[in-house]
């Protein structure tokens, strides 16, 4: 198989969009069909899974994947957008112990309602939110049930926080800086962030865009194999003949499938497949199948 399919772990810098990051990516990497999984805000650093070819394919798995995040919040000042990018609204003198923090931090775990920024890219009435917050309009946000699995203080200053955050998808970490410091009674925002994991992937095995760079002159594939994002799923291996049928589309008997829901399908020299699923009848049948010779 051609280096044109699969994930790259990206180490995304400050100062550019998500979509800004990949298509540097595409460039230097010279493969055109390329998805990013999980947008993080221009001030935000850290992991951002690319997804290139047939790789695309299995976009839903990772962008609904759990992620964690370090976070360094700024207290005494709260902000327009609810990170260091915005204009200051308030600012207040600070006097927080270790001891009122982590009095605090238990109410924000488990399933917890987040409104989400103005200064967000949610559509309301077809438009993204952060244009309507640019014209100085603000509308009414639903609330959104978010999950926030573990939050540990890693340090505190006078004026600064710093946390990690092991979240579920959709998590708004300038909503949570924002509540946390309306609980501390100082106000607060966002000055760093950065995503250390995405499901099963970790930043210290990402590659920034210089030596992504780097790897491409040296002739090196940066990317990893994509069932690396299906690892949850159970494994079933076909043989040549059963491959040929559930590439046609049909469904196929395969002895020893596990029960109901979704695989992961590979042919007799391991090579993946793509997704199938067993059905009621016990049969494996074709769901997403890869394009790979």
């Amino acid at each position: 198989m051609t280096c044109q399919h699969g994930l790259l772990l990206l180490d995304k810098p400050a100062g550019l969009t998500s979509n800004a990051a990949l298509q540097r990516a595409k460039r230097i990497i010279g493969i055109k069909k390329a998805g990013h999984t999980g947008s993080l805000d221009p001030i935000a650093t850290g992991l951002l899974v690319l997804l290139f070819g047939e790789a695309t394919k299995v976009s839903d798995y990772i962008l609904n994947a759990d992620k964690s995040y370090r976070a360094t919040i700024r207290l005494g000042q709260t902000t327009t957008t609810g990170d260091r990018e915005g204009e200051i609204l308030e600012e207040r003198s600070v006097s927080i112990t270790v001891d009122q923090v982590q009095d605090i931090l238990p109410r924000f775990l488990g399933e917890i309602a987040q409104i989400p920024p103005m200064y967000s890219a949610i559509k309301q009435g077809g438009k993204p939110l952060y244009e309507l917050a640019r014209k100085g309009i603000e509308v009414q946000r639903a609330p959104r049930q978010v999950r926030i699995d573990a939050l540990r203080m890693v340090a505190l200053s006078d004026r600064q926080l710093v946390l990690d955050v092991d979240c579920s998808k959709g998590t708004y970490i300038r909503s949570l800086a924002t509540d946390i410091g309306l609980a501390l009674g100082c106000g607060a925002h966002v000055e760093e962030l950065r995503r250390t994991l995405t499901g099963p992937f970790d930043i210290q095995d990402a590659v920034t865009l210089d030596s992504l760079a780097e790897m491409h002159q040296r002739g090196e594939c940066p990317l990893k194999a994509m069932d690396l994002a299906l690892e949850h799923l159970p494994a079933v291996t076909l043989t040549e003949n059963t491959a040929y049928y559930l590439r046609q589309g049909q469904g196929v008997v395969v002895a020893h499938a596990p029960e109901l829901g979704r695989i992961r399908l590979y042919g007799p020299e391991a090579q993946f497949l793509g997704l199938g699923e067993v059905m009621d009848d016990g049969k494996v049948a074709p769901r997403r199948l890869m394009s790979v010779n």
